[in-house]
């Protein structure tokens, strides 16, 4: 599966405690330092691959633009290490590509820059962006990212297990939580000691804020301080814990759980190992290879109490650092890579990709709201399987609700803070005492961050 964030973040707090002294903070605002030139010489670039064909495009579409900007990207993710490495060692890349929770707490200890310049010099549309997008990578008042990709959930099912167990595809919701639990019960399948099939999996530890936002929780505030144990935050993770519990254990249910081919033909929905879960959007793209082999794809929207879609977004940003040597070049590749025409051009790619394959479009997700209604519009026109079609809408249909965790000059640490907490619970401590604990934390961290620790 996709590279855990919680290494990224845990990286991210234990470095960045060390940090306190990089650059100043906000002082400078990179990019637009000769208007009307264009870019030119090298751009250093880090966490961000592109390797696949909507990266490759976008790549060529900068490289046509800016003929005189030499490129250099790595082929990994983010790594927290060899970013604030390169950074303390005076020789950090141009540009660095990251995930959005992280960028409040680079901002405050002044890791990367605000992009004032950078938005107006570059005539930077902000207002393209999606609002839950752009609030990610803003603190105080200044941009610090630009945003790219939009990661949102919604339920997958098994539709042929939910068939042979006689269960409904709609009693597969989030609105009626004593009602889930009785359906899970029904899905759930064990021999003595050994787990057969999980009913729902409400995808723990990472899926935390998702069940506290459906549940009425706001667990970073507004002013970025962490509010980990609200009362409707510990009753969501309460119940999902319960979940847990009720299909035999973490232990047992971790153990069955790793053991998960994700991407292959094996993958839980299509083995009916997973009755059902929430699932990221990119998700439909690894499962469309897999029909007529098994797989019988349906979805229904994750909801709050009130039947409403509910969605935390992810996804990452372009944030300059704090000595970056071309921040023109850095903010003219961050604009390119994320306006509408270049988002055209990977659909574009993508769609050429589905030809080949004799498949079929599923989407693209991106953080750009009028790049996504133009390419739905022109490319998402037939999908032939009815289940995939469900998917699909939902996933769109969470987009102008989805929203973000609020920003944080401690966001990794509250990050870190509450992931650990979920881990101890489903250890075994209890609920309100393991949020209690990562609340103590996570306010420690959030005092250091703003200067009072």
């Amino acid at each position: 599966m996709k590279r855990s964030r919680f290494v990224v973040a845990v990286a991210a707090v234990a470095l960045l405690s060390g940090c306190a002294g990089v650059g100043n903070k906000g002082g400078d605002s990179a990019g637009g330092s000769t208007p009307g030139a264009a870019p030119t010489g090298a751009l250093k670039i880090m966490g961000f691959g592109g390797e696949d064909e909507v990266g490759q495009s976008r790549i060529a579409a900068f490289k046509a633009a800016y003929p005189s900007v030499k490129v250099t990207n790595n082929k990994g993710d983010f790594d927290a290490q060899q970013f604030l490495t390169a950074l303390a060692s005076g020789n950090p890349p141009d540009l660095v590509y990251m995930d959005r929770n992280l960028i409040g707490t680079y901002a405050k200890k002044g890791a990367i820059l605000p992009l004032e310049d950078c938005i107006s010099g570059q005539k930077v549309d902000t207002s393209q962006y999606r609002e839950a997008a752009m609030k990610s990578v803003t603190l105080a008042g200044k941009v610090y990212g630009i945003p790219e990709f939009y990661i949102v959930t919604t339920n997958l099912v098994d539709a042929s297990s939910l068939q042979k167990a006689g269960v409904a595809v709609s009693d597969i919701q989030t609105k009626d939580w004593a009602a889930l639990k009785a359906t899970t019960a029904k899905l759930f399948k064990r021999n003595g000691n050994k787990l057969e099939r999980i009913g729902f999996d409400p995808k723990l530890p990472e899926y935390f804020p998702l069940w506290a936002t459906a549940n009425g929780a706001t667990i970073i505030k507004d002013d970025g301080a962490p509010n980990l144990n609200d009362p409707k935050a510990v009753e969501a993770l309460a119940y999902t814990l319960d979940l847990v519990n009720s299909q035999g254990g973490w232990t047992t249910f971790k153990s069955f759980r790793d053991a998960f081919d994700i991407f292959g033909e094996k993958n839980p929905l299509s083995a009916g190992s997973v009755v059902a879960f929430p699932m990221e959007n990119w998700y439909v793209n690894v499962l469309r290879d897999f029909i007529g082999q098994g797989l019988k794809l349906d979805s229904t929207a994750f909801t709050d109490h009130d039947g409403k879609p509910v969605s935390m977004v992810g996804g990452s940003a372009w944030a300059i650092p704090k000595g970056s040597k071309n921040p023109d070049a850095a903010c003219a590749w961050a604009k390119t890579m994320t306006d509408q025409a270049t988002w055209m051009k990977a659909a574009d790619a993508r769609i050429a990709k589905v030809k080949e394959d004799k498949s079929f479009f599923t989407g693209l997700f991106t953080a750009n709201k009028p790049a996504d209604e133009a390419i739905r519009t022109k490319y998402l026109t037939d999908v032939p399987d009815p289940g995939f079609k469900r998917a699909i809408d939902n996933f769109y249909a969470t987009l102008d609700s989805a929203v973000a965790l609020n920003p944080s000059p401690a966001g990794a640490e509250i990050d870190a803070a509450w992931r650990s907490a979920v881990t101890r619970a489903l250890a075994g401590q209890p609920a309100q005492q393991a949020l209690d604990q990562a609340q103590k934390e996570a306010e420690a961290a959030f005092s250091k961050a703003n200067g009072n620790g």
